[in-house]
């Protein structure tokens, strides 16, 4: 009998102090992971390495080869709010999320789409930006085609940056056309406007301000906008103190419109167009 109690007394005991080790055990993983995040990195560094890649408005360099556009400016002010400086890394699209895994940088801003592929990779945020993509065509080389499906033929050659959205939609949405492959955004415009394309496809508003800028040669045909969905921020998997302060960050400024009103400066005017370089 004695033996029994003294069993249930040791069985309480270890009960109690689990009981009351398991919230400090619960902190002490907290804290674990807080410590391995890409935010206490960043925050012990003094500054947020961020990634991303060169095309219009997105981030482009001006008449004195400063770095500007509306991931410079979102990224500046979550340098600002974090009490930190910004460093920008440029980095070849086809490359920049392979760079990111390396851990050259804290975070892709640099108007990356969520897809289901990058996502077996990295990890995303919610969305911080929403655009779709328009198709920039040659006048001359698209008369007569009045329909989407119509450029969906063995005679239509598309022209794309390689590794961006468009590149994956094009074959989705015309099979049977030819695609072009280039490195650089604008190199895709160029094949277009030198009648080596009859068109290509990219986010608002590159295809209606080179429109506007060649109204001779280059039309946007059509007025829908294809595969609309949201960019997020892309950082390394594993990290769910990064994601919800991004996160948070994201939301903050969605609320308070400031997203939006920058969003709208870059996107829906060129009261920046003297700031760059003309092509």
């Amino acid at each position: 009998m004695l033996n029994i109690a003294t069993r249930l007394t040791s069985a309480v005991v270890l009960l109690v102090a689990f009981a009351l080790s398991a919230p400090a055990m619960a902190q002490q993983a907290s804290k674990e992971l807080s410590s391995e995040s890409a935010i206490e990195t960043i925050k012990k560094r003094g500054a947020i390495k961020i990634g991303l890649s060169i095309f219009k408005p997105w981030s482009m360099r001006d008449k004195n080869g400063d770095l500007i556009g509306f991931e410079l400016d979102v990224g500046r002010k979550l340098a600002e709010d974090m009490g930190v400086e910004a460093e920008f890394i440029p980095t070849a699209w086809d490359g920049i999320i392979p760079a990111l895994v390396s851990g050259k940088f804290d975070a892709i801003i640099s108007g990356m789409t969520t897809t289901p592929q990058r996502n077996l990779t990295i990890n995303f945020t919610d969305p911080y930006a929403y655009s779709g993509l328009t198709i920039l065509a040659n006048t001359k080389m698209t008369a007569g085609l009045t329909e989407v499906e119509d450029y969906n033929s063995e005679d239509i050659t598309f022209a794309a940056r390689r590794g961006a959205t468009p590149a994956a939609l094009i074959p989705q949405m015309f099979p049977k056309a030819k695609l072009l492959l280039f490195d650089e955004d604008g190199a895709s415009t160029q094949e277009v406007l030198n009648g080596k394309a009859h068109a290509t496809m990219s986010s608002e508003p590159t295809p209606s301000n080179e429109a506007r800028r060649y109204p001779d040669v280059l039309n946007v045909p059509f007025e829908t906008a294809f595969s609309a969905s949201g960019e997020a921020f892309g950082i390394r998997k594993g990290d769910p103190d990064a994601v919800n302060y991004f996160n948070n960050w994201i939301n903050y400024h969605t609320r308070t419109g400031w997203l939006k009103e920058r969003h709208d400066y870059w996107f829906r005017g060129n009261d920046w167009a003297d700031m760059v370089p003309a092509d």
